[in-house]
């Protein structure tokens, strides 16, 4: 899969327990769009994750779609769960009008909520509805290849 370029999001999702949210976030580049009619994408996370935990309880999630200036934020919610969390508490973001997920500052955006899913070896493989979604304007893309970030310009296309 090295050969096989995608592209970087971070999905973030919640728990809530004793009335209080705790948000958590992911890098991921297993984003694939399923189906236009209904809008429906799916993710693949590993069934060992923490963050899967808080995903499967709460049935939503949004997804920051990153931009090319976005690597700094690719390698931090690629890190453990411990680093993520304090990241979260200290970078800017808001809860999406659909779900109460976290959004980032990034190039696209969705909200999704929970349709299915499928057990797929050691990772989950997660089917939302697209309930919210936008675009702000970007020139650039963050895509992962050959196990490491690279900026795709929109004017090399």
């Amino acid at each position: 899969m090295r050969n096989f370029a995608s592209g970087v999001c971070v999905v973030s999702t919640f728990s809530d327990a004793e009335s209080t949210r705790r948000h958590n976030a992911l890098t991921i580049n297993s984003l694939t769009s399923v189906s236009l009619t209904p809008p429906l994408v799916s993710l693949s996370i590993r069934r060992d994750s923490t963050f899967l935990d808080d995903l499967m309880e709460s049935r939503v999630w949004a997804l920051s779609i990153l931009d090319g200036g976005a690597e700094d934020l690719a390698r931090i919610f690629a890190r453990p769960a411990e680093d993520r969390m304090k990241a979260l508490g200290s970078l800017p973001a808001e809860p999406g009008r659909q779900t109460g997920a976290l959004l980032l500052d990034s190039a696209a955006w969705m909200e999704c909520r929970y349709r299915d899913h499928l057990v797929a070896g050691d990772h989950l493989l997660i089917v939302g509805e697209v309930v919210g979604a936008g675009v702000n304007d970007s020139r650039s893309s963050l895509i992962f290849l050959h196990g490491e970030f690279h900026r795709m310009d929109r004017d090399a296309i």
